[in-house]
């Protein structure tokens, strides 16, 4: 599908009934008033899409409302974007002053570092605030699977690392897992570990490598963390640098995903704007629309909006 076709088939929607969504997985950020290392400092850090540049901007709930105006926008999830880490509590609380006027995002994923000496009080204060639905914190993870190695420091394996996660379940809160696949061993370890604690697989597991080795080891990777019912999956995040994002180029991974982890336990997201580097908000579930236009309306539903609620509990 070209960019004209997405935009044919977006002015085709809003001349009828908009496709309601949930957005699972968004980001807004202020760079005038709030700090965003890897968004202000510079030279810039090594990126999975290359070159940001384009996102060294400030990015709104209007913007957002803006980018996914021919969609009806019921609900989003923010997650948090890399906030100063010295100060993981201001971004929930300039978060929550947004939505008590906006309306969005609805639910929050926070910031909080496990392996941290504060992390109990961390925990604690972000539990409190009435929007937050879990936490997230990228683990210590290797940039290509032949350097994957187990019982890295800052890592899933960590021992400091799993006591901060031990604490999720005193607090109700969730954990956004960002981690590539070839660390799905030890994600598989710990929601064998921790099962009353829920886990969110975010952008499918960075599959980026499309080869045929590659996919197969993804789908592998998939199929050992989906074993735990404790685990949920986020299709989102999955340009691949370079390309520009088309069905045809995600037809291996939507519906891989989906048939591994079943249309119940997965959730539609834009992963904007970070995502708007590999295609518009239009492309992206336009995409999402095409490649499930087989499935029943019960599991379109769930992907597109009812299982976002469910697992983050949006009223």
């Amino acid at each position: 599908m070209t960019v004209a076709d997405a935009d044919r088939r977006s002015n085709a929607r809003r001349a009828g009934a908009k496709l309601a969504i949930v957005d699972a997985h968004h980001h807004v950020w202020d760079l005038e008033r709030n700090r965003h290392p890897w968004l202000q400092d510079r030279p810039s850090i090594a990126f999975r899409y290359g070159d940001y540049e384009a996102l060294r901007r400030s990015y709104s709930v209007a913007d957002h409302r803006f980018a996914a105006r021919h969609f009806d926008l019921v609900g989003s999830v923010y997650v948090e974007a890399e906030w100063d880490p010295a100060d993981p509590i201001g971004e929930t609380r300039y978060i929550h002053a947004i939505a008590d006027c906006d309306g969005l995002p609805t639910v929050v994923v926070a910031q909080a570092w496990l392996d941290r000496a504060d992390v109990g009080e961390v925990l604690a204060v972000q539990a409190a605030f009435p929007r937050v639905r879990g936490v997230r914190h990228k683990p210590k993870a290797a940039r290509d699977r032949r350097d994957a190695r187990r019982g890295e420091p800052g890592s899933m394996d960590c021992p400091l690392w799993r006591a901060g996660f031990s604490r999720l379940g005193n607090h109700g809160l969730r954990f956004d897992l960002q981690t590539p696949w070839w660390h799905f061993e030890a994600a598989a370890d710990l929601a064998r570990d921790f099962p009353s604690t829920p886990i969110i697989v975010n952008h499918a597991g960075l599959p980026a490598d499309r080869s045929v080795e590659g996919l197969a080891g993804w789908r592998g990777a998939m199929e050992r963390i989906a074993a735990w019912p404790n685990v949920a999956l986020k299709i989102s995040g999955i340009g691949v640098p370079g390309e520009r994002w088309t069905p045809e180029l995600q037809v291996p991974v939507v519906r891989d995903a989906i048939r591994i982890f079943g249309w119940q336990r997965c959730m539609f997201a834009s992963n904007y704007p970070v995502d708007g580097l590999c295609g518009s908000f239009n492309e992206i579930f336009d995409s999402f629309d095409e490649l499930t236009s087989d499935l029943e309306e019960a599991a379109r539903a769930g992907l597109f909006r009812n299982n976002a609620r469910r697992i983050y509990a949006i009223s």
